[in-house]
């Protein structure tokens, strides 16, 4: 059974910084894409950013310079690095593996 488990998430000023971790099981990690999604209040569910098995990245255009993914095959883990947060980037984080999500991390920016 596939799972995937975020963490990481919570309150931070805007300007501050988090990182979202997510943990696979029941997938071949190593040759598997991932991607972190977001939705906020009323909004539609949005790609943040993505990682493919061999490490190319793509990240949104609104979070583009400040948000970092990554991944380590090793612990099975995918990670987003956000930094100089933004109001507007309070969401819902998901980790995402094809039609998988995992239960979802809050991340809630203040002004």
């Amino acid at each position: 059974q596939v799972q995937l488990v975020e963490s990481g998430g919570g309150l931070v000023q805007a300007g501050g910084s988090l990182r979202l971790s997510c943990g696979a099981s029941g997938i071949i990690f190593s040759g598997s894409a991932l991607a972190w999604h977001r939705q906020a209040p009323g909004k539609q569910r949005e790609e943040v950013a993505s990682i493919t098995s061999d490490g190319r990245t793509k990240v949104a255009d609104s979070v583009k310079g400040r948000f970092t993914i990554s991944r380590d095959n090793v612990k099975k883990m995918v990670y987003l690095a956000m930094n100089s947060l933004k109001p507007e980037d309070t969401a819902v984080y998901y980790c995402n593996w094809a039609r998988v999500w995992g239960q979802g991390t809050q991340v809630t920016v203040s002004s």
